[in-house]
């Protein structure tokens, strides 16, 4: 956070600078243009300083963060109880009789709590059931999501014509990431234009979606 306010106080020394030593040619209008850019700016890079987690507070001290995907993939049953946050991509949901079943390509979490976009860095899949019924529609393949669960042991079912050992999670808190913010990773700061514009980048994907808790 001091870095972000560091960097806001130097953005407004520029701003007053450049007002005391406007260049030929440029008008209070360019100026002032410039000036509500870098205001918008710094309320931008505000919002992305005071990232929230995607969790709630009284979730995340049961989370268990010693617990590694790994872990529990050799052997569920020793972690039955267990509460972890794990993340990855939907690749399909069933509705059954006791609420929606998640099947979730794992992937490692991010800074922000989001997953990783790299496939390869997956160790596995999971089964996330939530008792709550969700719309499978809504859950379509490639959905990035980031879950909190209680591990409940595992299941073997079927990938094509294998049998495969998933480690299973009652869900108590799901988030569904923003399709749309996935890639919205441009280098942060400001750049200036030759006409006196301003311009901002490095968004945060941190609450860019949907929670859902229960």
């Amino acid at each position: 956070m001091w870095s972000c306010v560091s960097a806001m106080n130097g953005w407004l020394r520029r701003d007053s600078s450049v007002a005391s030593s406007r260049p030929h040619g440029y008008t209070d209008l360019m100026l002032l243009c410039a000036r509500q850019s870098l205001v918008i700016g710094l309320l931008a890079v505000t919002a992305g300083c005071a990232s929230t987690s995607v969790i709630p507070e009284s979730l995340e001290p049961q989370v268990d963060k010693a617990v590694t995907f790994s872990q529990v993939l050799e052997a569920p049953d020793s972690y039955r109880g267990k509460v972890v946050m794990w993340g990855g991509e939907v690749l399909k949901a069933k509705g059954m009789k006791g609420g929606t079943q998640l099947e979730v390509l794992q992937l490692p979490l991010d800074d922000e709590q989001g997953p990783v976009t790299d496939r390869m860095e997956s160790k596995g899949r999971f089964l996330a059931l939530q008792h709550e019924f969700l719309d499978p529609a809504t859950m379509t393949d490639g959905t990035r999501v980031t879950i909190v669960g209680e591990i409940t042991g595992a299941s073997v079912e079927k990938i094509d014509e294998a049998d495969y050992r998933f480690p299973t999670l009652d869900v108590k808190h799901l988030h569904r990431w923003d399709s749309t913010r996935v890639d919205d990773r441009r280098a942060p700061g400001p750049w200036w234009s030759v006409f006196g514009g301003v311009g901002f980048g490095g968004g945060s994907r941190s609450g860019g979606g949907i929670s859902i808790g229960f």
